[in-house]
């Protein structure tokens, strides 16, 4: 069965991370955004864990080190080499720096994410924007309140409630956890991009992107919990490959526009950035989605495109 459309949207969701649990302007029950103590332990998972990688020069160690961005609260990811490698790290990378700050995000959502001369019954058929209602009722919302927002808003409303109502909480995610961990040992925690950069990376496709989007995700709301399973299932035992062809490889043949906004031009950046950072001195631990290191547009693929060497971690 394919699991287009919808899980291009859950994909590109998780791809931006913390960043849109911050889309708090639609509808009040179609932003319910989980809200939980990050785990302080989390169990071992069956089998060899997530992935972790290791670039090193003479004076400077960096962990790659790949999270889902929302996961269900019993689900087991643990394991003692990442603890070690975590323990060992002088700093700490994310996607975002501060995952609480979104000062600019409300702005550039009424911007870029609501747009009453373009609403949305103005660009579905009247068949389409009366799947939408079905879909948007079964959160407690309904097609009239998302009308004046962008195709690209409403697909991520959808996909969030879809996300949420499969039993998964940000606030359980891999990134969420390891954030709050660095945050208790009081050493610096750095980003790669800010809230808004997120945001702004899918605000800034095409009208067409967007409405394959929103279109497709109207037909596979439902399988959205069966599309994360298949992924955390894949990650938990740091099956890289599967993990690819789930998250990567589908969604370049869904939407190569989408694929290139969310992994291939950010890995390229966070490459650039890797390297910089390898010429000073120096352990970090860099936690990014795992989607971006899997695949031939990987971070570890573009940093040996620049001749910098990442190897897996084993016990």
């Amino acid at each position: 069965m394919p699991v287009a459309g919808l899980s291009a949207c859950v994909r590109s969701t998780l791809a931006v991370g913390a960043a849109l649990s911050a889309l708090l302007l639609a509808p009040p029950a179609m932003a319910q955004a989980a809200v939980a103590s990050p785990v302080a332990t989390v169990a071992a998972p069956t089998g060899s864990g997530p992935g972790l990688w290791v670039v090193r020069d003479e004076d400077s160690t960096l962990y790659l080190f790949g999270t889902i961005h929302a996961l269900k609260p019993e689900t087991p990811w643990g394991t003692a080499r990442v603890d070690k490698a975590f323990a060992s790290a002088d700093e700490y990378w994310f996607e975002i720096a501060d995952l609480n700050d979104q000062s600019g995000v409300a702005p550039l959502i009424q911007a870029k994410g609501i747009s009453p001369d373009r609403p949305l019954s103005g660009l579905l058929t009247a068949e389409e924007f009366a799947d939408l209602d079905a879909v948007a009722r079964t959160v407690g919302a309904t097609a009239a309140q998302l009308d004046p927002l962008r195709p690209w808003l409403a697909s991520l409303q959808l996909a969030l409630a879809s996300i949420q109502k499969a039993g998964y909480v940000a606030a359980n995610g891999g990134d969420q956890v390891l954030h709050a961990r660095a945050a208790a040992t009081g050493k610096p925690i750095r980003g790669f991009e800010t809230m808004p950069q997120q945001i702004g990376f899918i605000a800034d496709m095409s009208e067409d992107a967007q409405l394959a989007m929103l279109r497709s995700g109207l037909k596979e709301f439902d399988q959205a919990g069966a599309v994360l399973d298949r992924m955390v299932s894949a990650w938990s035992a740091g099956d890289v490959e599967v993990l690819d062809a789930l998250i990567g490889q589908e969604m370049k043949a869904e939407s190569p526009e989408l694929y290139a906004t969310f992994f291939t031009r950010r890995n390229e950046d966070w490459a650039d950035q890797i390297q910089v950072m390898l010429a000073g001195s120096g352990t970090a631990f860099i936690s990014v989605g795992a989607g971006h290191l899997a695949g031939q547009d990987s971070v570890q693929q573009k940093l040996a495109e620049r001749g910098i060497r990442a190897v897996r971690v084993v016990d």
